[in-house]
C-alpha cells in the first residue's frame, strides 16, 4: 500500500491541526496504521496507533488527551488531529501502515513496512 501524509504547516502554541494519511494501491487488504514523529536531532517515535478497523487506539503518554487518531475506511484514510498543540510537538510526522488480520495495534516502527512521505508540523510559542 503506498500513503500520502498531508496537513502539516505551522501553528501557535495551543492551536490545532489535522493531519491525513490517504491509502492506495492494495485498500482492500486490512491494515493496521499508526503515526510517528521525528523531531531535529532526535530520533523518530511513536505517537499513536489504531488497528486494522479503527476499533482499538494507542497513544504515546505526550499525547494522551490531545491527539486523536481515527480512520475513515471508505475513504481509506487515517487522520490524527492534534489539539492544544505545543513547541516540542514540532516534527516531521509520519504515517505508516502494516497488513494485519488480527486485530493488534503496532507500536514499534520496525513493524510497519509501508510509510508515508512524512509532513512537518511546526508550533510556535
Amino acid at each position: 500500500v503506498q500513503l500520502q501524509a498531508s496537513g502539516g504547516g505551522l501553528v501557535q502554541a495551543g492551536g490545532s491541526l489535522r493531519l491525513s494519511c490517504a491509502a492506495s494501491g492494495r485498500t482492500r487488504s486490512t491494515y493496521a496504521m499508526g503515526w510517528f514523529r521525528q523531531a531535529p536531532g532526535k530520533e523518530r517515535e511513536f505517537v499513536a496507533a489504531t488497528n486494522r478497523n479503527g476499533g482499538s487506539t494507542y497513544y504515546a503518554d505526550f499525547v494522551k488527551g490531545r491527539f486523536s487518531i481515527s480512520r475513515d475506511s471508505a475513504k481509506n484514510t487515517m487522520y490524527l488531529q492534534m489539539n492544544s498543540l505545543k513547541p516540542e510537538d514540532t516534527a516531521v510526522y509520519y504515517c505508516a501502515a502494516v497488513l494485519d488480520y488480527s486485530g493488534h495495534l503496532f507500536l514499534r516502527d520496525s513493524e510497519y513496512d509501508s510509510w508515508g512521505q512524512g509532513t512537518l508540523v511546526t508550533v510556535s510559542s
